[in-house]
């Protein structure tokens, strides 16, 4: 088995002090790490690169500094899953989802999945026939009001979803924080 993390919108120092530990612990218990973007600081980047170690991908936020020179869209395979990273922004929500459908259109070639951060609000859904994940706010920064992010574990092809809520896991996925 392959456990990923997801994690985004970061937000250290701006809205938050620190990542929580538990987040940190997961982090670096997993395989391979994904961050979507706000981290908000290069200090901020440099923790997560170093609790993720090698196996990091990671994408600029609409909050962080230029100096990180992360590109707005990545892909990467883990265990023959395909996932397409990009932070999305928009207004709306509509806008929101017509742009991380457009970077997934011009990255996957075949089935994957969709990752992106911007609202601070976890969510496991499809969009236009793609699996979308948002981990939420790993620091719990406003607009959430809690701290989350996600799991996927890869199993011989089967593709298992975990969110945590304040490191309590949630399964039932009307049981998300809203924003």
């Amino acid at each position: 088995m392959v456990e990923i993390a997801i994690v985004s919108d970061t937000h250290v120092p701006s809205r938050a002090d620190r990542i929580p530990e538990w987040v940190a612990d997961r982090i670096r218990e997993a395989d391979h790490t994904i961050h979507a973007g706000d981290f908000d600081s290069p200090e901020a980047y440099e923790t997560v690169a170093d609790l993720a170690g090698e196996n990091f991908t990671a994408v600029a936020g609409n909050m962080d500094p230029r100096s990180l020179d992360l590109p707005a869209v990545a892909t990467v395979e883990v265990s023959g899953t395909t996932f397409v990273v990009t932070h999305g922004t928009a207004a709306t929500e509509e806008e929101y989802e017509e742009t991380i459908a457009e970077a997934v259109s011009e990255e996957l070639t075949g089935p994957g999945i969709a990752v992106a951060g911007h609202t601070h609000a976890v969510v496991d859904d499809d969009i236009e026939g793609i699996r979308f994940l948002n981990p939420g706010s790993a620091t719990g920064a406003d607009p959430a009001n809690v701290a989350t992010m996600l799991t996927v574990e890869i199993l011989e092809g089967e593709v298992n979803v975990r969110a945590y809520v304040e490191d309590e896991r949630v399964a039932d996925p009307d049981e998300y924080p809203e924003r």
